[in-house]
């Protein structure tokens, strides 16, 4: 397999979970309509039920494909994504519709970790940090597309055949994988599934001062983006009244993001991964500064330009901290780098999507739980890279990262 299709491939495996989530929020309010859900708030429990299974089943992703290669258990995951995908479309209630959600996070878990341990049994360092740049930039594309794509499909059904597109979209990418990806895992790294074995790679894991420095920075902001899309379309539609161009304003967000880590992918090797995400850390940190000043003293509510252009600035920094601190996390953790991506997965997912949950039930009619979240979680984020790094911003310890 070519670098382009392998880049190309390994972002579909990573788009397909962001598809569950973004191409859901153009039919929330009808969702909740349907199936009776009369706080508008507890619609989000849709993003949070599979986000929930998402986190706490990676634990398990990591540890077998140690075990038993990457092919099989990808697979695995593949297929119950798709079966729970296409059973949601026939829930009679909210509270199953839920259970199918979770599921369809557990299976979708295998794409995450997976991939990741794929990623880095073929390459590391700046190179790993460059092609999850490009990846990203792949994956990306999908929140650009997927609200837009989920209020098309809406008009030529209801919110069903959402999750009937999610299902032929994944069962797609299942077969493209299933032909064309080789085994990537060396036999020599096999270890085996015991309960000892599992504990003591999670003792490598979360004994590497950087590396779980790097995952709890990586979760508390990834927090923020969680917290934004589960209140994204309360805020666009209840605040600024965007009604149809709700699709538009969210993909702006991605767009800059995609942008932002193709140029990472451009920099990393010229100057390394720390440099270009501490100093993004910095930025993301002082423009979080500046838009909680101005939700707090400034028009109620920011007018949507101001909004739409602090936010877009944010999250452009946020395209340089995300693949870096990744793979900053994985870089002294090869040897187990299937469980090195369970464990690491599961603290950034679970970490992030409770932290995401907080923030978006705070919601309270205005922008500021929002702002504030983003505030905080880039000061928290800042103190655990300052541990990581024992004071010491922007020096690279060798030349590889």
């Amino acid at each position: 397999m070519g670098k382009v299709e392998f880049i190309g491939m390994m972002a579909m495996l990573m788009a397909i979970n962001a598809l569950a989530i973004d191409i859901m929020l153009p039919g929330l309010q009808q969702i909740g309509a349907s199936l009776g859900v009369t706080n508008e708030n507890h619609r989000q429990y849709v993003i949070s039920a599979y986000l929930l299974g998402f986190s706490v089943s990676q634990l398990f992703y990591g540890p077998l494909s140690d075990r038993f290669g990457r092919r099989k258990p990808l697979l695995f995951g593949l297929v119950v994504y798709v079966i729970a995908a296409a059973s949601a479309a026939f829930v009679p209630s909210f509270a199953s519709l839920l259970l199918f959600r979770l599921i369809q996070g557990i299976g979708s878990a295998a794409t995450r970790v997976i991939t990741i341990s794929i990623v880095r049994d073929v390459y590391g360092g700046r190179q790993m940090a460059e092609v999850m740049s490009l990846i990203m930039m792949v994956f990306m594309i999908v929140p650009v597309i997927a609200p837009g794509t989920g209020q098309a499909v809406m008009l030529f059904g209801d919110w069903h055949l959402i999750f009937m597109f999610m299902a032929v979209v994944a069962a797609a990418v299942t077969v493209w994988m299933y032909f064309r990806l080789p085994e990537t895992f060396d036999p020599a790294d096999r270890r085996p599934f015991t309960l000892a074995s599992v504990a003591q790679g999670f003792k490598i894991v979360l004994t590497n001062r950087v590396a779980l420095c790097y995952t709890l920075a990586s979760a508390f902001l990834f927090g923020s983006l969680f917290g934004f899309i589960n209140s994204a379309q309360q805020i666009y539609i209840g605040i600024y009244d965007l009604g149809i161009w709700f699709p538009v304003a969210f993909s702006s967000i991605a767009i800059m993001m995609a942008f932002s880590s193709f140029v990472n992918s451009r920099f990393v090797g010229r100057f390394g991964m720390r440099r270009l995400s501490h100093g993004a850390l910095m930025g993301f940190l002082t423009i979080n500064t500046a838009w909680l000043l101005l939700t707090i003293f400034g028009p109620h509510p920011t007018p949507f330009p101001i909004y739409l252009l602090l936010f877009a600035m944010a999250m452009f920094q946020f395209g340089w901290i995300g693949s870096n601190f990744n793979a900053l996390a994985m870089e002294p953790l090869g040897h187990v780098a299937g469980t090195a991506s369970s464990v690491l997965g599961f603290m950034g997912t679970a970490g992030g999507g409770a932290i995401g949950a907080i923030i978006g039930q705070s919601y309270d009619g205005t922008t500021l739980p929002l702002v504030m979240g983003f505030f905080v979680v880039s000061v928290i984020g800042l103190m655990f890279v300052l541990i990581a790094e024992k004071g010491k911003l922007f020096h690279p310890h060798n030349p590889r990262v």
